[in-house]
């Protein structure tokens, strides 16, 4: 757990997660990122009682990079208004396969859940039931066979980059929900939480914070290079 943690003071905790890992239970039964760091905590610091740890923001289970806990009830309220006024910049990185986009592009969509198959179902214009969703992505790298896009996300849709990239003609490496042509050795896909901005809720400090991309994969580590 300690690797993971890559900031932590009184109020906050912020994790890099791996791929795989929940930010918190589900119906798999799947032990947890919430779960193992409360435990942690708890014996880290010779916790007599229960350890309060409230998770701020979610990021998919196939995805990896920093994911925001709060160590206290005031922190956690005030973290999740602040994601919800979009006041916490998130930066992304994506591997794609390459193909013909633009360098630069603000993406406007509208998102739909299907509950079924857990997917989004993205349409063009204003549809009944569906969400706004806005990014805009960069082209900051090529390599052989795939391009490297650092998106900055305006909306917090459910699969939001996932879909809208796949409907720009782009899905994710490894992302066969969304059209890519095989699956990564891992079960996870190329996605990946790396940069939040924000106040400190508490202290009022600019935080800043950047996640390694995950060691074990040899495209992610050429993209850091």
């Amino acid at each position: 757990m300690e690797e993971q943690i890559v900031y932590e003071d009184n109020h906050l905790l912020v994790v890099n997660k791996k791929v795989g890992q929940l930010v918190q239970g589900d119906k798999t039964g799947d032990e947890s990122l919430l779960e193992s760091l409360k435990n942690f905590i708890k014996k880290r610091d010779a916790k007599p009682g229960n350890v309060f740890l409230g998770l701020v923001h979610r990021i998919d289970r196939p995805t990896s990079g920093l994911v925001i806990y709060a160590k206290t009830s005031k922190a956690l309220s005030r973290l999740t208004q602040m994601v919800k006024n979009r006041e916490v910049k998130k930066t992304y990185w994506a591997v794609v396969g390459k193909e013909m986009i633009p360098p630069s592009q603000r993406l406007v969509h509208y998102l739909k859940k299907n509950e079924k198959n857990n997917k989004a179902i993205v349409f063009p214009k204003v549809t009944e039931g569906a969400k706004e969703a806005i990014l805009t992505y960069h082209m900051v790298k090529t390599l052989d066979n795939y391009m490297l896009l650092e998106i900055d996300l305006e909306t917090g849709r459910h699969h939001q980059i996932r879909a809208q990239l796949s409907k720009t003609g782009v899905p994710i490496k490894g992302d066969l929900k969304y059209g890519a042509p095989r699956s990564n050795p891992d079960g996870g896909i190329n996605l990946h939480a790396r940069k939040l901005e924000f106040i400190h809720p508490v202290t009022k400090e600019k935080i800043e914070i950047t996640a390694p991309v995950p060691q074990n994969d040899a495209i992610w580590r050429a993209c850091e290079e």
